[in-house]
């Protein structure tokens, strides 16, 4: 014997419905909460840089090429490093630069999230200058006008691929929806 749908037994609802817009509210405010970046600093410093940084659902993330300085000194020739001046120079260059390229896409320095700089020694002393790179990081970030810090790591290399540059940086970008 088959029971209709019409006649079977009815159960209340309203039980199940209060349990599923409960699930249904827990879910939203999770995924509310779980949106975005979210910057882990580095503990007992002032360093312009974070521990980590975690890049939750729901957020786009960009992955900026290379970028060097541009010509610094228009009177010196192209092909010097005196063009394109010293490492605090060229690491301000290639951030306004970057800066320039995130305006394109719709974001700003404030978005960056994990940077890599790639240093060449001086010429003038041999070594590479992580002071004069820092002078020019610290224009852009951790200060009163863009706070944010991005995770970073920073390394002497032989060369660069253009023979006056002293500065490359590469830098990935996040953004929530």
């Amino acid at each position: 014997m088959q029971i209709s749908q019409a006649s079977a037994p009815q159960k209340p609802r309203t039980a199940s419905r209060i349990l599923c817009a409960a699930a249904c509210a827990i879910l939203a405010s999770a995924g509310a909460h779980a949106a975005g970046v979210e910057r882990l600093p580095l503990l007992g410093s002032d360093f312009p840089i974070v521990s980590a940084v975690t890049v939750h659902a729901g957020t786009d993330i960009v992955f900026l090429s290379g970028a060097l300085s541009g010509v610094n000194n228009p009177a010196a020739p192209k092909t010097s490093i005196l063009a394109y001046g010293d490492t605090e120079a060229q690491t301000t260059g290639a951030l306004t630069a970057i800066k320039a390229t995130l305006a394109r896409l719709g974001l700003g320095m404030g978005d960056v999230i994990k940077m890599t700089v790639f240093i060449a020694a001086d010429p003038a002393t041999g070594k590479m200058d992580f002071a004069g790179m820092m002078k020019g990081y610290v224009k852009f970030f951790g200060t009163k006008e863009q706070p944010n810090k991005p995770a970073r790591s920073a390394f002497q290399v032989a060369a660069l691929a253009a023979p006056w540059a002293l500065v490359e940086i590469e830098v990935v970008a996040a953004k929530s929806h």
